[in-house]
């Protein structure tokens, strides 16, 4: 079974993320900032994360770059996700190693199409 680490300070976010993706059969675990899942990927690698930009402690950018310069963080697939349809923003987040992006509100057919690819 493939995992997927849900990273947003959104509680909202992360239960409609996480129902959507057991759906699809995968662990799922959580984080509320980017110094938690730094520090949840440095434990157990995950297959897939779900990124947000813009959290508490630590972003969505810095942890991506933290996790791409860790040993093995090159493995995860990151769709990095965003309420700014900016892209500039975007251009960052994948020159920092992001593999797809999506923007917020998502619905269920596009978080399943970003993760089905993982699969």
């Amino acid at each position: 079974m493939k995992s997927c680490l849900i990273v947003d300070d959104s509680s909202v976010v992360r239960k409609v993320a996480r129902r959507i993706l057991e759906d699809l059969d995968y662990a799922v675990d959580e984080a509320e900032d980017g110094q938690e899942a730094y520090d949840k990927c440095r434990r157990e690698m995950p297959d897939a994360i779900l990124l947000d930009w813009n959290m508490p402690i630590m972003g969505g950018l810095e942890f991506l770059k933290a996790l791409r310069a860790y040993v093995g963080g090159e493995k995860p697939r990151v769709v990095y996700c965003t309420i700014e349809n900016d892209v500039g923003q975007i251009a960052m987040a994948m020159k920092a190693g992001a593999d797809d992006y999506m923007f917020k509100p998502f619905d269920r057919a596009l978080l399943e199409a970003k993760f089905e690819e993982a699969a």
